[in-house]
């Protein structure tokens, strides 16, 4: 059986049909007011930007969301967890001020900033899931208290897993670094030929697991937390990763994504923004230019469907010559491999759909 996926175009004309009331109405008629009941403790998931980064999800957007729910008589709050990586968002202090810094303030989107996972990524808790590559995750405590869920994600490029939608939110969005460092160890930085011993990555590296031998970096792995901040920061492109091993990174995502929802079915719903779609992760201190035109704005329960609804809306535009796709710019060529030409992003929709998250099956229903 299919699931429906609501779709709102950017065109407007009129007050009624702007971008926040159109929000307002994907809201509804996709479903997610139904979600809320009164007095439910609302996390809104999302990201709220690293430090430079200027392509994450506009506050004036996120208010419409907040707005509905005090409508429905929830007690909604934004929230995010602390990055693995050492940024502008690694601990709760440093995450609340570049959230704040963004555009997140009370006074903006009329709600509390939670970060869910406490002050230094302690405070999580474990969920059994029982799949493959995990019989527990580690899910943050925060977002576990919830009681109802609206994931809001800028749907984009990514290195390690083609492109970043709602199921990358819940897995390494709702994760503790731990659980982050769970998903990624399989898949640590390979030291290329390239190298130039410049000793860039032994001064950056958090764990201090990078040294010089034989004019070379090295990786100390079982020092390493794959953080990949080496992988930003080499000036000459000579850190990369085992592509084999990629697949599997996708897989043990999703069951993360399956933790951070498995006690609250039916109370989760889902909005990707099709807008600013970049390259990268919200997560780099920066924000290339966009792959294709702004498409548009979709919400549904199933993340599943929602994420391969974008990912194939995507494929049909027509790619920018002036940005980062190598190839594939011609309509309905896969973008996210015009850029990550080692990734097949389907691989996580595939498993997400096997595990029970959701299905690829959907229906697009056009916003009235």
């Amino acid at each position: 059986m299919s699931s429906k996926v609501y779709f709102a175009d950017l065109r407007s004309r009129s007050q009624f049909d702007n971008k926040v009331n159109k929000i307002k109405r994907l809201f509804d008629e996709s479903g997610l007011n139904k979600l809320v009941g009164m007095n439910d403790l609302t996390a809104i998931k999302l990201h709220f930007g690293e430090k430079g980064n200027d392509s994450f999800i506009k506050p004036i957007f996120i208010r419409s969301v907040v707005d509905k729910i005090l409508e429905n008589r929830g007690k909604p709050f934004l929230t995010d967890t602390n990055t693995l990586y050492y940024g502008s968002r690694h601990n709760s202090a440093d995450h609340l001020q570049t959230a704040i810094l963004n555009g997140f303030d009370y006074s903006v989107v009329g709600a509390p900033l939670i970060i869910a996972d406490g002050l230094q990524a302690e405070n999580w808790k474990p969920v059994e899931v029982g799949l493959k590559h995990f019989k527990k995750v580690k899910i943050a405590g925060d977002i576990l208290s919830s009681d109802s869920m609206i994931v809001m994600s800028h749907f984009k490029g990514h290195a390690m897993s083609g492109f970043g939608g709602a199921l990358k939110n819940l897995a390494m969005g709702c994760a503790s670094a731990q659980g982050k460092i769970e998903q990624h160890e399989m898949n640590k930085p390979v030291i290329t030929d390239a190298c130039t011993a410049c000793g860039v990555c032994i001064g950056e590296c958090p764990t201090y697991a990078m040294y010089l031998q034989d004019k070379k970096a090295q990786i100390d792995l079982d020092m390493c937390i794959a953080c990949n901040n080496c992988l930003e920061l080499c000036p000459d492109s000579a850190i990369t990763l085992n592509w084999e091993d990629i697949p599997v990174f996708m897989e043990r995502m999703m069951e993360y994504s399956y933790g951070a929802v498995k006690d609250k079915m039916g109370k989760v719903g889902y909005i990707n923004f099709l807008t600013d779609i970049t390259p990268d992760c919200d997560c780099v201190p920066w924000s290339d230019a966009p792959l294709v035109p702004d498409i548009g704005i979709l919400a549904s329960t199933d993340p599943v469907a929602l994420d391969y609804a974008s990912y194939q809306l995507v494929n049909q535009q027509k790619g920018f010559k002036d940005s980062l796709l190598h190839d594939n710019h011609a309509e309905k060529s896969d973008k996210f491999k015009g850029v990550w030409k080692h990734v097949d992003a389907v691989i996580q929709l595939k498993y997400a759909e096997e595990i029970g998250l959701g299905t690829m099956d959907y229906e697009i229903i056009n916003l009235k």
